[in-house]
């Protein structure tokens, strides 16, 4: 993956490049699926934690949890999550513009001082296309996309996942690097310097 590539992955549609990482250990809970399914999900928070070389942990000291994942049939059933507004700014707005572009997933983040993720926050409205994915590959392609703070059109053109020739379904080996990459303790947890995607690009060879 050249450096103009990475510098993608992390540009928005205005140009303005932004990165981030989570600084603190990842507390996962999920609300609206079946024991099955939450061990799924929480099955792959491990799997993408574990090649970032980050952690996870019982409980956040100041959050409690700081990745929260719905699963809902409607965006209206959020109106009545205690405590949500004060986690989604402008939440009624959100779901208002959720609701009429018929979005079926969002994904927010909160930021800590120094620019690193704190807070992680995804939304899945299951409407047909998404009952129609398997579990596996959408816990996976979730937990891909929130380990960092893509740009929105990171994957506008394809999935962070693959498919190995027996039909297992991987993260593709050019994220799963830029992931590892990412994590490097050499570099920052946050940037907005298009140059980070130059360092980035030239770790990858050394993170895979």
């Amino acid at each position: 993956m050249t450096a103009e590539q990475v510098e993608a992955l992390f540009t928005g549609a205005g140009g303005q490049y932004r990165f981030a990482r989570w600084g603190r250990p990842i507390v996962p809970v999920v609300f609206g699926v079946e024991d099955q399914t939450l061990g799924v999900i929480k099955g792959a928070c491990e799997a993408v934690v574990a090649l970032a070389g980050h952690r996870m942990a019982e409980t956040d000291p100041e959050l409690g949890v700081n990745l929260m994942v719905f699963f809902l049939r409607d965006w209206a059933e959020l109106d009545h999550v205690p405590g949500l507004e004060g986690l989604i700014p402008d939440l009624g707005r959100v779901l208002a513009r959720l609701a009429a572009a018929q979005a079926n997933q969002y994904r927010a983040f909160r930021f800590d001082a120094d620019g690193a993720i704190r807070a992680a926050f995804v939304f899945f409205r299951m409407d047909d296309a998404l009952a129609a994915v398997p579990a596996e590959d959408l816990a996976l392609g979730q937990m891909a996309q929130v380990i960092l703070l893509w740009s929105d059109a990171a994957f506008a053109g394809g999935s962070p996942l693959g498919r190995l020739p027996g039909g297992a379904t991987v993260l593709r080996p050019d994220i799963a690097a830029v992931i590892r990459a990412a994590y490097d303790p050499v570099m920052p947890v946050a940037a907005s310097d298009p140059a980070h995607a130059l360092r980035l690009a030239a770790r990858l060879g050394a993170a895979g």
